[in-house]
């Protein structure tokens, strides 16, 4: 397959059908055949390792026709055949857990420097683990004309749940506290939430976890998609306010399957405008680019709250890689933008 060259306009030469479907893609952007004449577009080629899940939510058809339009081809990638002999890839996109796939892709990143690999393991692995996930916001310490980013203060707990109340006490967190999974590896298991109103059940939650201060935010959480450069913010609903009443009658551990979903969207709820306002642009863009830099990712979002009674004190509450794109207005035009730029970027560099 010629793809790492100026891709000749010809018709299919009776090669395989990936072959079949570049120069279908080929002859699209060059009506004039068998002319003499090189079409100075490549296309690019997209590996991709997803979960079946994955592919559902993300490699819709609307994507793969505009992909296809631009010049893209998403190729499948065969778990069962070594990734070295496949391709060649522009582009690796991948989504897939375990350490011996974290292996695979390292020992093709070090055969393969040319194939820009989305994004490296290392990498994504920091970011599952909750312990570490926004420790790169908290080293940010982010503050400007426009807002202050911060995290809210939490605790690990890797074991003995009787053990809880008495280190809550000595690390001075104030309930109500949030739990989740120390572990965020995507699964449905690792979305779970529990909200702990009061020490003794905290004695119910089960290790390893991530104990979060919980801070009030209108109910309303910000989802910062992040593809690259561009960045696309929407609105969903939260866990509602706790009031100091509450506090007061409510003793008991309340369990959240996922607090965040497509169905849960905010963006046109009518909303307190002081709990709706979007967090500023050139504050989430600096946030993001900064982000991109100390993570070493490119395709994350983050999880944003506004603190209640404030107007621009905003919490980084979590980090998700490569997270459901799918659900993010206009993400098929702003991923395949990406892609291209990533492809053709390499192609400048190499001719450079």
């Amino acid at each position: 397959m010629r793809l790492r060259e100026e891709l000749p306009c010809r018709n299919g030469d009776g090669g395989d059908e990936k072959d079949e479907v570049v120069d279908e893609i080929q002859n699209q952007w060059c009506p004039v055949l068998n002319s003499g004449f090189s079409c100075p577009k490549r296309v690019v080629v997209v590996g991709y390792a997803l979960t079946s899940k994955k592919i559902k939510s993300f490699l819709q058809p609307k994507l793969q026709g505009l992909a296809r339009n631009k010049g893209i081809l998403f190729v499948a990638i065969d778990d069962n055949r070594p990734l070295s002999d496949q391709g060649p890839f522009d582009i690796v996109l991948h989504k897939l857990s375990g350490r011996e796939w974290r292996q695979v892709l390292e020992d093709y990143r070090q055969t393969h420097p040319e194939v820009i690999v989305l994004d490296p393991p290392d990498a994504i692995q920091h970011i599952r683990n909750r312990q570490y996930m926004l420790q790169a916001v908290a080293d940010m310490n982010l503050s400007d004309s426009y807002g202050k980013v911060g995290v809210p203060r939490q605790l690990v707990i890797k074991r003995d749940a009787s053990a809880i109340p008495e280190l809550v006490n000595k690390a001075g967190l104030t309930l109500p506290l949030v739990a989740k999974p120390l572990v965020a590896d995507g699964s449905a298991k690792s979305h779970e939430l529990s909200l702990a109103y009061e020490q003794y059940s905290l004695q119910k939650l089960e290790p390893p976890l991530v104990l979060q201060e919980f801070v009030n935010h209108g109910g309303v959480l910000f989802k910062v998609y992040i593809v690259g450069d561009a960045i696309k913010v929407v609105r969903r609903f939260s866990l509602p306010d706790v009031s100091k009443w509450e506090l007061s009658k409510d003793a008991g551990l309340y369990h959240f399957p996922r607090v965040s979903c497509a169905a849960a969207s905010a963006d046109d709820a009518d909303l307190d405008p002081n709990v709706a306002e979007l967090p500023p642009r050139p504050l989430l863009e600096k946030l993001a680019k900064e982000l991109r830099w100390r993570l070493g990712l490119r395709l994350f979002n983050l999880d944003i709250i506004r603190e209640c009674g404030t107007r621009d004190h905003f919490y980084v509450i979590d980090i998700n890689y490569f997270p459901g794109y799918g659900k993010m207005p206009e993400y098929e035009h702003i991923f395949t933008d990406f892609l291209l730029s990533l492809g053709h970027g390499k192609y400048k560099k190499k001719s450079g």
